[in-house]
Order: C-alpha cells, then sequence, then structure tokens
C-alpha cells in the first residue's frame, strides 16, 4: 500500500517576494502613461484626504484613472496584464522541483498566494495553476466584466486571516462564520507548525509574527538588486530588520534556482517538518 503524504502549506506574498516591484508596475501603470511613484503617492494621499484603507484607496484609483484614460478595466483586461509579469530567478521552475523533493520526504505542498494585489493580475501569470488558493484583492465586476467596485481588499493585518483560512481549509474570502467556529487543532487540515510563510517586507509582519508564534516558519526574502537610497533602507536592510526585531526565522535573496539560500532554507524546513512528523508516531 502507498503511503499516506502528509499535507504542509507555503504561503507566499507575491509583489517583491515572486516577482520585483508591484504586479502594477510591470504592464498596467506604463498602459495608463503614470509613473509608478506617481501613481503609489496619490493612492496615500487619497488614503489620507478620506481616512481610507490604502488597499482600497489604490483599487479606486486604479478604476478613475482606467476611465480617465479610456483604458478598459474588465477581469480578462487584467488577467492579460498578469501574463506579461515578469519573475526573480528560477520561480517558474520553482514550484515542479520543490513539489517533488517534498515528496520525496512524505509530503505534498498545498500553495497559496496571499497579497495586496490583485488576484485577476496572478490569475494571468504562467504560475497561477500552483496555487491551491489566491487569496488576494480582487474587484466587483458588472455582467460585462467591467470593474466596478472594490470586492475584497487584502490588507497587512488581514493576510493573518487567510492563514487561519488555510490552516481551517477555508479556500473562500467570504465565510465569516466557518473562520470563527472553534475547531480543535487535530482536525484542521494543516496546522501552523506544517505551514512556511515567504515575504518580503513591513506589510507581512503581521502575518510573520503569527506563522511564528503558531510554530511555523517566515522567511524574509529580498531583491539582490536593489541597494538603498537617501530616505529608503535596501530590502536587504528591511530583511536583516525582521530577523533582528524575531519577525522572521530566516531571510535568503529572492533567488529560487536549485542549489540557491533560498532553495537550501526551504528543504531544510521541509525536512524538519518531515521528522517532527516521524517522531510523532513515537509518542502514540
Amino acid at each position: 500500500m502507498a503511503k499516506k503524504l502528509n499535507r504542509i502549506a507555503i504561503a507566499y506574498d507575491f509583489d517583491g517576494t515572486l516577482a520585483p516591484g508591484n504586479m502594477q508596475e510591470h504592464n498596467f501603470l506604463p498602459a495608463l502613461g503614470i509613473k509608478p511613484r506617481t501613481f503609489w503617492a496619490n493612492a496615500k494621499k487619497k488614503a489620507k484626504e478620506h481616512d481610507m484603507d490604502e488597499i482600497l484607496a489604490y483599487m479606486q484609483l486604479t478604476i478613475d484613472e482606467a476611465k480617465n484614460k479610456n483604458l478598459p478595466i474588465r477581469k480578462t483586461d487584467f488577467i492579460n496584464y498578469g501574463k506579461r509579469i515578469e519573475f526573480f530567478e528560477g520561480v517558474e521552475s520553482y514550484f515542479d522541483r520543490i513539489n517533488a523533493y517534498a515528496k520525496t520526504k512524505g509530503l505534498i505542498i498545498e500553495h497559496y498566494i496571499i497579497s495586496s494585489g490583485l488576484r485577476e493580475f496572478v490569475k494571468g501569470t504562467k504560475i497561477s495553476k500552483y496555487f491551491k488558493n489566491i487569496f488576494a484583492s480582487g474587484f466587483e465586476y458588472d455582467a460585462s466584466g467591467v470593474a466596478i467596485w472594490p470586492a475584497l481588499a487584502v490588507n497587512y493585518t488581514s493576510k493573518t486571516q487567510c492563514l487561519f483560512r488555510i490552516n481551517k481549509g477555508i479556500n473562500n474570502s467570504y465565510d465569516n462564520l466557518d473562520i470563527n467556529k472553534f475547531m480543535p487543532d487535530n482536525e484542521r487540515p494543516i496546522p501552523f507548525e506544517r505551514m512556511i510563510y515567504l515575504g518580503d517586507g513591513e506589510t507581512d509582519v503581521p502575518a510573520m509574527k503569527m506563522i511564528k508564534y503558531q510554530g511555523g516558519k517566515a522567511v524574509a526574502v529580498y531583491n539582490p538588486k536593489m541597494r538603498a537610497k537617501k530616505g529608503r533602507k535596501s530590502p536587504k536592510q528591511i530583511c536583516e530588520e525582521l530577523i533582528a526585531q524575531d519577525r522572521a526565522d530566516y531571510i535568503a535573496p529572492a533567488n529560487y534556482q536549485e542549489g540557491s539560500e533560498l532553495d537550501k532554507i526551504l528543504k531544510l524546513i521541509i525536512d524538519k517538518i518531515s521528522a517532527e512528523i516521524e517522531l510523532g508516531r513515537f509518542k502514540k
């Protein structure tokens, strides 16, 4: 009889974690003819003026700017923008490799996105087929598929709720009944200690801190090509602070190639999870 595989989860932020920069900056903002710095500054200004969540502010600004420029913003348009997103080294081959490695350790990986970016962008990417679920911000669309209203905004605090949804096996964002129901730890599909979170910055702090507190592992990744500038820390410096502040367990360049630092860290964590499952058999 084939040995039953135990399930684990790896949850990823998207922007700055799997792909450089913000997903809107790859194709969408250039199509609008707006510089990223200007767009994000206007989103922050809008949020401050209306005491508004920054994610909702950028989503509303997305609709407003597109209308001003007469740029289509149908669901299919967002998906098409996602098709042209470029990733960090090794990302496109990483999922098959890490899945195969986990299987040799008696594990099967469920991959998830937890992002403030747009879920339709992610759905259009070359790697979307690998994700069990994409927890990301998204719009409500009319009968013609045109974005009309922000339906879901995933900010830095709601990312932690997404981790609980994974933990309890709730693969949607609307069910607020089951998420608050008591569920014994031994009945949860994926225990927190079998979860890994990958993020790149301060917006991932609550999720990283929570996953560490619950016994999982948090890995901070950074773009090694970006340097510090006047008034702005480098991605590496930000990740080093996450380690110093005990908010992440490990840091590594965002290089997903086989044999990279990140590849070694993830495989060692998988080894550890596998070993702990085996040791647990001796408690029974």
